[in-house]
């Protein structure tokens, strides 16, 4: 039975409890056979793809891979990935550069097929992958028990990528909407309904940015991927989950909490 990461109730409180056993936890998850098999095949076979064609045809190597990204659920879409992986990142008409989810782009970058098979042989490629996927396989056990926690783990590591990035303010906030997992902890952070997705992309930017403004005083991401304004958007998202789902034995309370935060 594979091990199941441990976090209460759920919630604010479980979030709170995270942070603390994540460390402890994540050593477990680690430990677990199912992925100790799972990165010890990678590990030993992504050397010998030498084309994306290889990697795509050899499920245990694509599941780890998809994995490593927050892609796993494009395992099936093998002509796809391909596609991608394949797709030339110099040319910024190219199938992976017009995507709005720049996780795609991070794949093939990581990879780099698209300019022969040097990436994958180098040193340390496979530990870089391997500890990837790992952190995502941690953050998945916790979704099958409370996907607002994965959701929030995911946020954390993903904006603590975009701490110090050399991007436009823009071009961070675009990342920020194109990325569904992060955009939905954002929209629900900032009481933003789903429509939100519908309206032009340049009113998206501004509301986004406006909000920002509202909640951190500013729509730096300067500001935001600080560990303080990380967990303040954490914080919000967690307490307006409960607020939506019903959750709380005190609507009155998580409000206080809100207006605190």
């Amino acid at each position: 039975m594979s091990f199941q990461v441990l976090f209460g109730a759920g919630g604010l409180a479980g979030w709170n409890l995270l942070k603390r056993t994540a460390a402890q936890q994540k050593q477990m998850v680690a430990a677990d056979p199912v992925v100790t098999r799972s990165t010890a095949y990678f590990r030993d076979n992504i050397a010998k793809t030498g084309q994306a064609a290889d990697l795509v045809s050899d499920y245990r190597l694509l599941s780890v891979t998809l994995g490593a990204f927050g892609l796993e659920a494009d395992v099936a879409s093998k002509a796809f990935i391909r596609k991608i992986l394949e797709s030339p990142q110099s040319d910024e008409k190219s199938l992976v550069n017009r995507l709005a989810d720049k996780r795609y782009l991070r794949l093939a970058n990581a990879f780099g097929y698209d300019l022969g098979n040097q990436t994958v042989t180098s040193d340390g490629f496979a530990d870089r992958i391997t500890q990837a996927y790992l952190d995502r396989e941690f953050e998945r056990r916790v979704g099958e028990g409370d996907q607002n926690l994965r959701l929030a783990l995911n946020a954390q590591r993903e904006l603590s990528q975009m701490a110090g990035r050399d991007s436009t303010e823009d071009t961070l906030w675009f990342e920020v909407m194109g990325n569904p997992p992060l955009r939905r902890v954002f929209e629900q952070a900032f009481g933003f309904s789903s429509s939100y997705g519908k309206l032009p992309i340049d009113r998206q930017l501004a509301e986004f940015k406006e909000k920002a403004e509202t909640v951190f005083g500013s729509s730096s991401f300067d500001v935001i991927t600080t560990e303080k304004g990380t967990e303040k958007l954490i914080q919000r998202f967690l307490l307006q989950s409960q607020l939506s789902e019903g959750m709380a034995a005190s609507s009155y309370s998580i409000a206080l909490q809100l207006l605190r935060n």
